[in-house]
């Protein structure tokens, strides 16, 4: 009697890991994705009301290795305090919304292999009197940087400029106007953002050619499914570096008005 029951324990374990989130995803024919829709070029809606952006595109990515159709993805449009809870309580399948890795949120959800590293750059106009970084360092307190309000804003901002004045703004259109109307010689901004911003207004401004306070974006998943989290990391990858990378490459042309490195052919480079 006992063998019979850790027998059928032994087939119930087996059939629970069969339905696990990979074969509930595949079974239900879509994939569910928690994302923004205000934060561009990550997550926003277009002048049509769709949903476009990198973070969409990684989204149909994974679809698309799912289904052969990267169109088959329902997305869940959360607030960013959003994102960890909806993937604990199933929610949705995946959260892909420009979020930062960090020691204390990998206590929560599992992260992906990264797929952006964001940063902090430096704006200016086109015509600036000062030609880069170095010039605006150079120039100390002598200049302005106009920056997305927050507590941390000012302490930032020095980590590069360590003597420009600060001035605070409560929405990225006002940091632009400042430089726009030369009450800020620069605008410090997120790279990702800058790039964006770059590419809608050519020949406009330009990249003052420094950035720093690093962040690694990735997407996250529930804990404790390793075949669900396997199976991301294999289509995130695969976008990257391998089969999938002319759909990768022409999202990030699309959203930061740059080509990522080809992917070299032989050995391949990240298993170095």
């Amino acid at each position: 009697m006992a063998l019979g029951v850790f027998a059928f324990g032994l087939g119930a374990a087996g059939s629970a890991k069969a339905e696990g989130k990979l074969q509930e995803v595949l079974k239900r024919g879509k994939l569910i994705v928690g994302t923004g829709s205000t934060n561009p070029p990550w997550e926003f809606k277009d002048a049509s009301g769709n949903l476009v952006g990198y973070d969409i595109d990684i989204a149909r990515l994974i679809a698309k290795g799912l289904f052969n159709d990267p169109s088959k993805v329902e997305f869940v449009v959360q607030a960013s305090d959003a994102r960890i809870p909806n993937i604990t309580t199933d929610k949705v399948d995946i959260t892909c919304q420009a979020m930062t890795v960090t020691a204390q949120r990998a206590q929560q959800v599992a992260f992906t292999i990264p797929y952006y590293r964001e940063g902090v750059g430096l704006l200016e106009p086109k015509n600036s009197k000062y030609a880069d970084y170095a010039a605006l360092k150079a120039a100390g307190s002598k200049v302005t940087i106009s920056v997305l309000q927050n507590v941390y804003a000012e302490q930032m901002v020095h980590q590069a400029l360590p003597e420009a004045k600060v001035d605070q703004y409560d929405s990225f259109d006002l940091i632009y106007q400042a430089v726009n109307s030369g009450r800020a010689d620069a605008a410090a901004t997120d790279m990702s953002a800058l790039r964006w911003y770059l590419k809608q207004n050519p020949g406009k401004y330009t990249d003052a050619g420094y950035g720093w306070n690093p962040q690694t974006y990735s997407c996250a998943v529930k804990q404790g499914d390793a075949d669900w989290l396997q199976y991301v990391n294999t289509a995130l990858r695969e976008a990257m570096t391998g089969v999938d990378f002319e759909d990768y490459k022409k999202s990030f042309e699309t959203w930061f008005g740059e080509t990522p490195p080809e992917p070299k052919i032989g050995f391949p480079s990240e298993m170095r």
